[in-house]
């Protein structure tokens, strides 16, 4: 008897493109060379006279003044970068300190490379809608100069009919205000410190003088009290205050303006471990046993040689907690976590080894141990890899996730799984063939042959899919939620 041959499920392409905007600037600190160059700079400013530090500080604020919300707040900000290098005898007008602030500012374009890589949640407010719609939010990595990753956001409402309405996108673009998590966990900081392999006797004797919940200015003032009179080899104390700070720096608080649109804000590297990038972040609507509400994203920071999952929380997309992922099992990129509790533990997806799909439980959101293979390369549109593409989503057949897998040529195709509800380490059924694939109008961009989403809705019946395009732009498809499953081939 002939073997069941499963058909492929048809995939509706949206025409809407989702493109990056180069008019869409950022302010960075410009900081050229080391402390001697900008001193030198300073003191030309200095030198200069009241007349023409007018007419300069006039002239850009007649370039600049329209194309961010509060510029001169901004050269207050990265005045206070370098106002260390003033010299001590230096009288400094306002108007010369707004200049001084200009000259160590810089604009950076955001999106000017690329916007890729989308997830979609249900946004907080679904408020004041037509029956049938329903309002989402987007998020979407952007790449500028550099190739420096951030997170920005869209937003919009997804009609009865599956259309999608975008928001009117910002011309502004807000970096928030951070702040260093206010307070830390001493065991956790000591759990984080034994898995990097760094915990010695310098950290013991920081850490027995900190209270079992500590700020980071009390960190500081012990780190800086040890410093100041030594007890232990010097270079052995600074090598550990340095991973001691990289630590505490790496969890951080980011507040934007409640009143400013959410394509205004952008999740920009903060910390040292981020400095090149903050990439593909996985948001899920996520509820708790107590039917609360809590988005989450998963996303790969990369400092130009090595990776770090970290974990974003947030209520509102207003304020947002970052914090280090933990544990032997946190490795490599791509974590999704699941939506809620199972068996009541939280359950996430991870690729270990860059090669097959692996799930994992923890009753720490934050502490991950132990993984275990589901999947492995099957077909062979994925044999060099696969993962998945975002958080699983709850039907009453099974959870569905979208994967990725990589075959020859190294293109990225998007297939589909359903996992058992219960033991969600179950496989029960999957697509044989892709979901999509790239098609001759998605093959050309930054890398080339690649289709890739970070999280996907479901709406009317629908599986909706923002997907990145080669690493350059975005676009959405959808697919029957039912034809999908039936499409599947039940796995023994």
């Amino acid at each position: 008897m002939a073997e069941k041959k499963y058909l492929t499920p048809k995939v509706k392409r949206k025409k809407k493109k989702i493109w990056g905007d180069a008019s869409r600037v950022i302010t960075r600190p410009y900081i050229p060379g080391g402390a001697n160059r900008i001193t030198k700079i300073i003191q030309r400013i200095a030198d200069l006279p009241d007349t023409t530090v007018e007419d300069l500080l006039a002239q850009i604020m007649l370039d600049f003044s329209e194309r961010h919300k509060d510029i001169r707040r901004v050269f207050e900000r990265n005045l206070n970068e370098v106002r260390g290098h003033v010299p001590r005898d230096a009288v400094l007008s306002e108007t010369k300190k707004a200049l001084i602030g200009a000259y160590f500012t810089m604009e950076y374009s955001i999106e000017s490379a690329a916007l890729f890589n989308p997830s979609i949640v249900l946004h907080p407010d679904q408020g004041d809608l037509d029956e049938g719609s329903l309002r989402f939010i987007m998020s979407l990595r952007a790449i500028g100069e550099g190739h420096v990753s951030s997170i920005v956001f869209r937003s919009g409402v997804l009609d009865r009919h599956n259309t999608f309405i975008f928001d009117p996108t910002s011309d502004y673009v807000e970096r928030p205000d951070v702040r260093l998590n206010p307070v830390y966990d001493r065991y956790l900081f000591q759990l984080k410190l034994n898995e990097m392999e760094a915990c010695n006797e310098v950290t013991a004797h920081i850490l027995d003088q900190l209270r079992e919940d500590f700020t980071y200015s009390e960190l500081k003032e012990k780190i800086g009290a040890l410093r100041a009179r030594p007890i232990f080899f010097e270079a052995r104390q600074n090598q550990t205050f340095e991973i001691m700070h990289w630590l505490a720096n790496s969890n951080y608080e980011v507040d934007f303006h409640p009143d400013h649109k959410i394509s205004e804000r952008v999740i920009f590297p903060v910390s040292e471990n981020e400095s090149s990038g903050i990439e593909d972040a996985r948001f899920v609507q996520f509820f708790d046993d107590n039917g609360e509400v809590t988005y989450y994203a998963t996303y790969t920071a990369y400092n130009g040689f090595t990776i770090l999952p970290q974990l974003i929380e947030t209520k509102d997309f207003i304020k947002f907690k970052v914090t280090t992922l933990n544990g032997k099992a946190v490795k490599n990129k791509g974590m999704a976590l699941f939506p809620r509790k199972i068996d009541g533990s939280y359950a996430m997806l991870s690729r270990q080894d860059g090669e097959n799909n692996h799930i994992m439980f923890s009753d720490n959101i934050h502490f991950w141990q132990e993984s275990q293979i589901i999947q492995v390369p099957e077909f062979p549109w994925e044999f060099i890899q696969i993962g998945n593409c975002g958080s699983p989503l709850e039907t009453d057949k099974g959870w569905i996730v979208l994967t990725h897998g990589v075959g020859p040529m190294r293109q990225y195709c998007i297939g589909a799984m359903l996992l058992d509800l219960e033991n969600p380490a179950k496989v029960i059924a999957r697509l044989d063939e892709p979901l999509l694939a790239p098609r001759e109008e998605e093959r050309e961009g930054y890398v080339p042959n690649v289709v890739y989403t970070c999280g996907a809705i479901f709406h009317n019946s629908a599986l909706v899919i923002p997907y990145g395009m080669s690493d350059i732009t975005s676009g959405i498809a959808t697919v029957e939620v039912r034809e999908l499953i039936n499409c599947m081939r039940p796995v023994a």
